[in-house]
């Protein structure tokens, strides 16, 4: 049989599989680790395992002469399907006697020198150009000097079942630092020759310090590579099993994102997303089988007393129970869902409006005529519902949820407790909207806006580190109107792309000024979905950095999530040209798009600001803590910022900070504040030395 040299497997590992260039040919870690073998056999021929598929011999063949070979001697396996011819240069055999006096006294003097072959190891590393953290690099010198002292005991005399138990710790640091990424696999196989050239040299000086027969340190060399062999295959099985284990995490932790991107945080139900999602489906099916699609929009009746009466845990104890008892009247062909608040829907479609949409909005009545008990003392709550109705096509699921929606302020004015089946005559809140954009269209010109600016906390010494700018309207008919009131119009008008320039504007100008004296903190905007779709956003961010001489590190621009995924693509091309600014990017309301770990690490993202609906009740919902370790456990890996919004318990911002997330924000630090204000309250804050300054001003 052919015995066909492969001692280059050694000496050109790397280049022989790719791993200069990270990569090892398709072939997994612990079949890589296959190729090297060298134990006695019964025929004479080394044979460490043995190679199971063609691709190996495929593979060892291919390596035959590859690259410059280092003066190491080689070892032979021999192929079953080949005859034997005659042996070329081989290791000397692997002894299964005891070692030899001379070999033992070799192993002595190793492990005495245990030192040296960790400083020769590690002055290879360091010639390499390589350098790993610094904690890694001690895992290494860990690593060689256990290495070190189990071969040197098999050496010495003690079986080779106690050298292995020496160095199982070592497979198992070499398996973690490459499946966890501290290190290259291609770096720590490196490592593992660079500790064998270095034992071998210090045996030879041994060896010839104290003049012992050639043979005695040809059996301590072979030991040596023998070792040197098993840790290669150990350490990759490790590898294998931990990169496992991780990729399992890693499929865990983005079935639990993919849940909170879809799902309402606080009952479970699918989210307004998802909702949309399932009835554009149903809305689809109609149209093909003529078959009538329902929307059902419920709204509970005076839930802000429950609110302002019971409390907030009181409330969303009320939330979960409504949803519940919903559930438990709805058929799984139809779907349920929370759009926020107190408002649900409910899409229904086929056999469930064979008898007319009204039917079911009167299960839904009759389910909440029982009485709720709400915490320990099971205080009974009564709750009525107004529910508006659309059903028939539609053009898009939004126009659907939107004329129920309509239908439902219908039924409140009518009296609450009842539904309203939507009809084209219920013009009342469209001309609402009307008088309401042709408003919005004069109120850039007439100066009608302004600015408020919220601040942001580090939460590790909570100094304030930024501030985030907050469009409010002052109308002269209508007084202040609310973001919500007004914001979602700018939308949908496309005057937001306008008006959102004119923040970015003066938000840059105002930080500017507040830097020129001294406030050394950053500014945060936030950019919307109309203004990523066209390449005009970079300009607009390159003209407010140099108008305002604002430094571009101090701009953060905040961008939803579900804004991100609107055109990926082009967003991450528009988003990396504003990073070339020097700007950062923040994903705002992070957890109730449909993101996942891919995009994450497809968006050039700075930090993720946590929605506050994981915040709010943190103290009473067991699920929200582990759902926040997840998302700041998920930034700390990919190197992203983690900031809370919605902070308003100290008990929430205790939790925070005990999961070490980076920045939080909310009414508990400070409400949104005009110029005058937000001055003071920086003022206040550097003339208390750090202290957490108040909110007593009145939010904007």
């Amino acid at each position: 049989m052919e015995a066909v040299t492969v001692g280059v497997v050694l000496v050109d590992f790397e280049a022989a599989f790719g791993l200069k260039e990270g990569r090892h040919s398709g072939l997994a870690s612990a079949e890589i680790a296959a190729l090297l073998w060298d134990f006695e056999g019964s025929n004479g021929v080394r044979t460490f395992g043995r190679l199971e598929h063609s691709s190996y011999w495929r593979s060892m063949h291919s390596v035959k002469g590859v690259g410059p070979r280092r003066h190491v001697r080689a070892m032979h396996v021999t192929p079953p399907h080949s005859q034997p011819v005659r042996e070329r240069s081989t290791l000397p055999s692997a002894t299964a006697g005891e070692p030899g006096a001379e070999v033992r006294r070799l192993g002595e003097e190793l492990r005495s020198l245990t030192g040296e072959v960790v400083h020769r190891t590690v002055a290879r590393s360091h010639a390499s150009g390589v350098v790993l953290d610094a904690v890694v690099e001690q895992r290494f010198e860990r690593v060689g000097e256990v290495s070190t002292i189990a071969v040197a005991r098999w050496m010495a005399g003690e079986s080779p079942e106690a050298a292995m138990e020496v160095g199982h710790d070592v497979w198992q640091i070499f398996g973690q630092l490459a499946a966890q990424r501290a290190a290259p696999l291609s770096e720590v196989t490196k490592r593992c020759w660079r500790w064998r050239d270095a034992a071998s040299e210090v045996l030879g000086e041994t060896a010839a310090r104290l003049e012992l027969a050639p043979h005695a340190l040809s059996h301590a060399l072979e030991m040596l590579e023998i070792s040197l062999r098993l840790t290669l295959v150990q350490m990759c099985e490790c590898f294998d099993s931990e990169r496992q284990l991780a990729d399992e995490e890693l499929d865990r932790r983005q079935q639990e994102l993919t849940f909170m991107a879809t799902h309402d945080a606080l009952t479970d139900l699918p989210n307004r997303a998802l909702v949309v999602d399932r009835l554009e489906q149903m809305l689809l099916r109609a149209r093909h089988s003529k078959t009538p699609v329902a929307a059902l929009f419920i709204d509970l009746d005076g839930f802000k007393n429950i609110n302002d009466t019971l409390g907030h845990a009181a409330g969303d104890e009320l939330l979960r129970a409504v949803a519940a008892r919903l559930d438990g009247v709805v058929r799984d062909v139809d779907a349920l869902g929370r759009l926020g608040g107190d408002e649900f829907v409910i899409v229904a479609a086929e056999m469930s409006l064979l008898a007319g949409p009204e039917l079911v909005a009167e299960r839904l009545l009759d389910t909440l005529k029982e009485p709720f008990k709400l915490g320990d003392e099971e205080i009974p709550v009564t709750v009525t519902a107004s529910i508006g109705i659309a059903s028939g096509e539609r053009a898009s699921a939004a126009e659907l949820l939107r004329d129920a929606d309509i239908a439902m302020y219908r039924a409140k004015w009518a009296g609450r407790n009842r539904y309203v089946v939507f009809e084209c005559e219920m013009g009342d809140a469209v001309q609402s909207r009307m008088e309401l954009e042709m408003d919005l269209r004069v109120a850039l010109d007439n100066d009608e806006f302004f600015l408020a600016f919220q601040p942001t906390f580090n939460l590790s010494d909570m100094s304030p580190n930024g501030l985030e700018a907050l469009i409010r309207w002052n109308s002269p008919t209508r007084g202040i109107v609310q973001p919500d009131d007004f914001i979602p119009l700018l939308e949908e008008t496309g005057l937001i792309t306008s008006i959102g320039n004119w923040v970015l504007q003066r938000a840059c100008a105002q930080a500017a000024a507040w830097r020129d004296q001294g406030y050394r903190i950053g500014i945060a905007v936030n950019v919307s979905a109309r203004q990523l779709d066209g390449d005009e956003i970079v300009d607009h961010v390159r003209r407010a950095l140099s108008d305002s001489g604002l430094e571009p590190r101090a701009l953060t621009l905040e961008i939803t999530e579900t804004t991100l995924m609107r055109d990926a693509k082009d967003t991450v091309r528009r988003l990396t040209d504003i990073k070339s600014l020097g700007v950062r990017v923040a994903i705002d309301d992070f957890g109730t798009g449909y993101s996942s770990l891919s995009h994450l690490r497809q968006f050039p993202v700075d930090a993720l600001k946590i929605d506050r609906s994981f915040i709010t009740g943190l103290a009473h919902n067991l699920e929200g803590e582990s759902l926040i370790h997840t998302l700041v456990q998920l930034g700390k890996a990919l190197s992203i910022e983690t900031i809370a919004e919605g902070i308003e318990q100290p008990n929430e911002l205790s939790l925070l900070r005990a999961e070490h997330c980076d920045g939080g924000q909310g009414f508990l630090f400070a409400k949104p504040l005009d110029v005058a204000a937000t001055e003071r309250f920086l003022e206040h804050f550097l003339k208390d030395g750090g202290a957490v300054a108040t909110a007593p001003q009145q939010p904007l």
